[in-house]
């Protein structure tokens, strides 16, 4: 008999860019526990010296295992959460001409997966964080989702895509013919205006974006960005497709 836990119903996961650890750290561990994830897509995880020491640090503040990551993106599990099969994707960005004719490159972006056994599916689950350049993110897509489909499985993939609805990124994930599940504003935190964080499912898959059950004090202290909070559902346990 196996001494693996069954696969679970219903996931929760948590999409959320933490802005490098770098705010009130206090505020961002009650956020994320308030949504209880058994997943987290973390975009702009803590990097430079300690990296890997930092990033596992970060995940026992909330609860959870620091499991996988390709460049600034990471994903954190709770316990008795199997994510196998994890490769990642790291792009490096395009060269950007700013001020003073001084040329430089943004760090390095990319995406990192795994999958999941939801009921009995097989689920891919990817984070993503694209560039500040409008030209370099089309680039960036592009990779980003041959890595989703080299699961060989439906997927959800969420992250920063630093780009407003009306851009070429989303136009390109529509083609792909994955469903957008609309959050509204989730930039910035103390006063959303702008929806530049994504939700995207494969349409095999169930799913709905669940109320962030924080404060605005918290959510805004936390980091910069909003938090996206899915709830993915098995096949045969149909759920509304609307927040709650």
């Amino acid at each position: 008999m196996s001494d693996r836990p069954p696969a679970k119903a219903v996931l929760r996961v948590l999409s959320y860019n933490v802005h490098r650890w770098g705010d009130d750290r206090t505020a961002l561990a009650r956020v994320v526990k308030a949504c209880a994830p058994d997943v987290m897509l973390v975009q702009e995880a803590p990097t430079w010296f300690g990296t890997r020491r930092k990033r596992r640090a970060m995940a026992a503040t909330f609860d959870l295992r620091y499991v996988a990551a390709s460049a600034r993106n990471a994903i954190f599990v709770a316990d008795g959460i199997n994510l196998t099969g994890i490769r990642g994707r790291r792009i490096w960005r395009p060269f950007v001409r700013r001020r003073l004719n001084f040329i430089a490159t943004q760090l390095p972006g990319g995406a990192v997966g795994g999958v999941l056994v939801l009921g009995t599916t097989r689920v891919a689950v990817v984070v993503c964080h694209l560039g500040l350049h409008p030209r370099g993110r089309v680039h960036e897509v592009a990779q980003v989702l041959t890595l989703c489909r080299s699961f060989d499985a439906p997927y959800l993939l969420a992250g920063d895509i630093n780009e407003e609805p009306d851009g070429p990124v989303w136009k390109r994930l529509a083609e792909e013919g994955l469903l957008d599940l609309d959050a509204g504003p989730t930039f910035n935190s103390a006063t959303p205006h702008k929806r530049i964080d994504a939700a995207q499912l494969s349409p095999q898959l169930t799913a709905r974006l669940r109320h962030v059950p924080a404060t605005h004090e918290d959510l805004a202290a936390a980091t910069d960005h909003l938090p996206l909070l899915v709830e993915l559902t098995a096949a045969g346990k149909r759920i509304s497709s609307s927040c709650g």
